[in-house]
């Protein structure tokens, strides 16, 4: 009994700190997006949204949705031209597969990596995850969210719900953005990470 309680102890004091830590990551997250909505020079804000413009808002954290799943290199796929807003064709290719269980369904996101991204030093190491859910248009960006990635050392990633945000194009139209690809819709609504964004009437 003595040994049972020292377990239980143990498990709930780990989550407790795992929690803490998935906090604190994802408040890093939010407040590193907010600084650059805020600054003129690499806001993608309208000028009239830009003066208006406090803050994003968020779905409320949830750590359930910061998921460790995994991860399955796909390393001979061909390259493609990945659909995007304004008809500009970017060249991606499949680098692999995420699995994970969410809400007792096993679901599988393709993640990708930018071929022109890739030869810069800063990016090479980046992935690039885009989904749809059940949550766009009603409370999230109807167009999908993004997931910035790194290339996982192992046979895990971390993919924190928490952490999606709008492409550029849910703010400012002169943006083209990638459209996340079918194969990557999540039949669940996703409440995390970025909610929709509500822009200001053009005749205000």
């Amino acid at each position: 009994m003595f040994r049972l309680l020292l377990l239980l102890i143990f498990f709930t004091g780990n989550t407790i700190a795992q929690d803490s830590t998935a906090i604190k990551r994802i408040l890093s997250f939010q407040e590193k997006i907010n600084r650059e909505f805020s600054s003129e020079e690499i806001s993608p804000l309208t000028t009239k949204d830009f003066k208006r413009f406090k803050k994003l808002e968020f779905f409320k954290i949830d750590t359930s949705l910061c998921i460790k799943a995994k991860f399955e290199r796909t390393p001979y796929e061909t390259p493609f031209i990945m659909k995007t807003t304004t008809g500009a064709e970017p060249l991606y290719v499949k680098y692999g597969e995420a699995r994970f269980i969410l809400q007792e369904k096993e679901y599988v996101l393709c993640i990708y990596q930018n071929q022109g991204l890739k030869t810069q030093p800063e990016y090479e190491d980046y992935l690039f995850l885009p989904f749809t859910d059940l949550s766009n248009e009603e409370s999230s960006y109807s167009g999908g969210r993004f997931i910035d990635l790194k290339i996982p050392e192992g046979e895990s990633i971390l993919i924190d719900f928490n952490t999606a945000y709008n492409p550029y194009c849910a703010y400012n139209d002169r943006y083209s953005c990638p459209i996340p690809p079918e194969e990557n819709h999540l039949d669940v609504k996703i409440f995390a990470g970025v909610k929709k964004y509500k822009k200001y009437p053009e005749n205000e």
